[in-house]
């Protein structure tokens, strides 16, 4: 969430003030103390409360109204609790308006950016008296950051490359950010006796990384009392624009929300045209007049006659072509894959049997190996990879060799005592600098499978980092991956890397690439999913789940997976165990065989 949205969403005014809110207004104040100077034990305490109350399962209010009290919450003090409550009764928290005037409070946005945590945030303040984002990059811009102790022109680039990419993602939401507006803008509209369906278009249901805003259409006999129905939705602050048959409102965090009201028989063409994205539908149109027919949100006409019906389907179909899926319209290829029949049968939400990329409160997650199983087999799963940090991430308190033994005797004790579900043992281990491996070799063996990422010295040149990744993917005991570009949407850009040859070569090795489906990196993106389908390497849409909540990113991670184009056989954990077992072994060196 930027902390724009987290400021308005803080604010709710006099509408019902939910989970979320509360949890963005502690993460805020959290940033703005840490930005400020204070203890970190105050920083880390809005914090861990602002992620426990995010997954809490109960509404606060409904908490309290039974009788419960919020410091009963682990992580929620009496200080915290206080606050909680002045929040939903008065509908802010004085202590956040107060740091929300600080001179500093403009670059809180900033804390989460590659390379600029808040001492450098505060440095930078007070030496340049730079107040927002927009001077600091100017501040880059004119070379005054490497005149400063402990910067330097290398760092000075980094900050100004790093500003400038937030700086223009940050009218742009991440795409499980808004989910939760989209359900409720959906279940809300539903409700209403003028509306026979809604479907959340846009962006959004081509499944982008982010979001600026979201696009609904719904289909009525009855348009203005749809209209009038979606304007008075209890989180609409203001009302941008009002008609018979379209509205814009801005709910009260931010968010920017158009409505379309059409006859049920034009539900079709309105979804493709409102679904996009442009440049698909521009080529739509362009087909279209080299055909004698007129393409828009209404329909397919020849002259007065329309081809298309209700359905999407019939809108293709009028232009001799096979009905292409939501995450496809891209203008990248579609069209003359739609053309010829050959469009591929996309992955499906449910096809994954596993997840291999998982994390435990052994390192930074914050649910046990129990909890993780529990999780994932009520998630429908039939198996899971745990996949800890190895050593040299400090920062995450990454296993060493006795810890990970540890781990793995706990596991074997875990699938001895369980049937109809498996756990395998891995890591997620650092490559180094020199492209070796965190771990060594005769610790790795005795894994089922090995996750490999970079998560230092990311600004390498692209030739020494795609040399680095090479090596790495030498290694006897490689078997996926992570996150191969690094990038954190919004804050930290992609590494340079030379991503054809890397997919090359893991097919020559055998090995696999993950698409990770954590909002942040939904990475691999498009382009090199397909780029690894061409190759014939296999991908592995992985939640990177750090708490049990995190599987739900799987469905994500197929969406952001069909944006790629990739099949259920291009996928590595939509097989079987025993299909994956005989895989993942001939990456660790072993005859095929299922995994232990």
């Amino acid at each position: 969430m930027t902390k724009a949205s987290a400021k308005r969403d803080a604010e709710p005014g006099k509408q019902a003030v939910h989970n979320r809110d509360v949890a963005a207004a502690f993460e805020e104040i959290g940033d703005l103390l840490e930005l400020t100077g204070a203890n970190p034990f105050r920083v880390r305490a809005y914090r861990n409360a602002a992620a426990r109350l995010r997954d809490w399962p109960d509404e606060l209010s409904e908490w309290q109204a039974q009788g419960h009290s919020f410091d009963e919450i682990p992580d929620i003090g009496a200080d915290l609790a206080g606050k909680i409550d002045e929040l939903l009764k008065r509908g802010r928290i004085k202590q956040l308006v107060e740091l929300r005037r600080e001179k500093i409070a403009a670059l809180a946005g900033l804390l989460h950016v590659g390379g600029l945590g808040a001492k450098r945030l505060r440095t930078l303040h007070e030496a340049l008296d730079v107040r927002t984002p927009k001077q600091l990059l100017v501040a880059a811009q004119a070379h005054r950051i490497r005149e400063l102790p402990r910067f330097g022109a290398t760092s000075e680039k980094q900050i100004g490359e790093a500003v400038g990419l937030y700086l223009r993602q940050s009218s742009r939401r991440l795409w499980c950010e808004v989910k939760p507006d989209a359900t409720a803008l959906v279940e809300y509209l539903g409700k209403s006796a003028a509306v026979s369906k809604a479907v959340v278009a846009g962006s959004y249901r081509r499944v982008a990384a982010t979001v600026g805003d979201l696009d609904i259409v719904v289909t009525s006999n009855q348009s203005a009392a749809a209209i009038r129905h979606f304007v008075a939705y209890p989180r609409v602050a203001r009302v941008l624009a009002q008609g018979s048959t379209r509205a814009s409102v801005e709910l009260k965090n931010g968010l920017q929300v158009d409505l379309r009201a059409v006859e049920p028989a034009a539900c079709g063409a309105a979804l493709v045209y409102f679904t996009g994205s442009r440049e698909h539908t521009v080529a739509l149109r362009g087909m279209a007049r080299g055909r004698g027919l007129k393409v828009n949100e209404y329909g397919v006409f020849r002259g007065e006659t329309n081809l298309a019906d209700a359905s999407e389907a019939s809108v293709y179909a009028a232009l001799d072509l096979s009905e292409i899926a939501p995450e496809m319209r891209e203008n990248r290829g579609e069209i003359l894959a739609a053309e010829r029949g050959d469009l591929p049968v996309l992955i499906a939400h449910g096809d994954l049997r596993g997840d291999l990329h998982v994390h435990t409160d052994a390192t930074d997650g914050r649910g046990s190996l129990a909890e993780m199983v529990a999780a994932a087999r009520a998630a429908g799963l039939a198996y899971i990879a745990i996949t800890d940090h190895s050593q040299n991430l400090r920062i995450g308190h990454g296993l060493d060799t006795t810890r990970l033994a540890r781990q793995c005797d706990a596991i074997d004790k875990i699938n001895a005592g369980m049937r109809g579900f498996r756990v395998l043992k891995g890591i997620e281990v650092d490559i180094l600098e020199d492209g070796s491996l965190d771990l060594p070799n005769s610790v790795l063996e005795r894994l089922d499978l090995v996750v490999g990422a970079v998560h230092s010295a990311l600004h390498l040149p692209r030739a020494k980092q795609t040399d680095r990744i090479l090596r790495a993917l030498d290694n006897p005991y490689f078997s996926i991956l992570a996150h191969p570009t690094g990038r954190l949407i919004g804050e930290r850009p992609p590494c340079e890397l030379d991503m054809p040859r890397i997919i090359r070569h893991a097919r020559e090795r055998g090995c696999f690439l993950e698409l990770n489906a954590h909002a942040k990196r939904c990475d691999l993106d498009d382009a090199h999913c397909r780029m690894a389908k061409e190759q014939g390497v296999l991908v592995a849409v992985s939640s990177d789940a750090h708490h049990p909540d995190d599987f739900g990113q799987l469905d994500f991670g197929v969406g952001r997976a069909r944006r790629g184009w990739l099949t259920r056989a291009d996928v590595l954990n939509t097989r079987s165990l025993a299909e994956v077992g005989k895989l993942l072994a001939r990456t660790m060196g072993r005859s095929p065989r299922t995994a232990k």
